[in-house]
This record gives C-alpha cells, structure tokens and sequence, in this order.
C-alpha cells in the first residue's frame, strides 16, 4: 500500500521536503515504519527523539498502520 508521510522541522530537512509517498506492506507496525525510515535516512538516527503520529495522535511503536492513516514525523521541539 502507498502511505504518504508528512515531515515538520528538521526531518522536512532530511527528507528534502514537507512530504514523502512510501509503499509499504500490510500489516506494518510504526516500528517497522521507523526502521525503514532510518534505512533510508540515517540522518533521522541522530536526532534525541522522533515521535510518529497516525491521524492526528501520537502512535505507538505496535500500532499498525492503515491505507487512509495520516502519517506525521515530529522532530525534537524547543522553545520557551
């Protein structure tokens, strides 16, 4: 199935824009999404944290992700 990913702060950087289709099998887990990810872009490793949203909360490493699931990356924040 083809997901498409939307990226936010330093991971739009990484992976060189605001947003990126993937396929990928049924059954996939953030988890499994997370280390396809970090094949692709070993940049996205050395960040502290990546937190993964699916339709607007954020997801579990077990959560399995759908066709029509809004995939969001959301890198680090700061501020004060």
């Amino acid at each position: 199935m083809t997901i498409k990913i939307l990226a936010f702060g330093i991971t739009r950087d990484i992976l060189g824009g605001s947003s990126l289709e993937m396929q990928i099998p049924g059954n996939t887990r953030v988890a499994d999404l997370r280390a396809t990810l970090y094949a692709q872009y070993p940049a996205l490793q050395k960040l502290s944290t990546l937190a993964i949203a699916l339709n607007t909360e954020y997801a579990s490493d077990e959560e399995l992700i759908g066709e029509k699931d809004e995939v969001v990356l959301i890198p680090p924040v700061s501020g004060g």
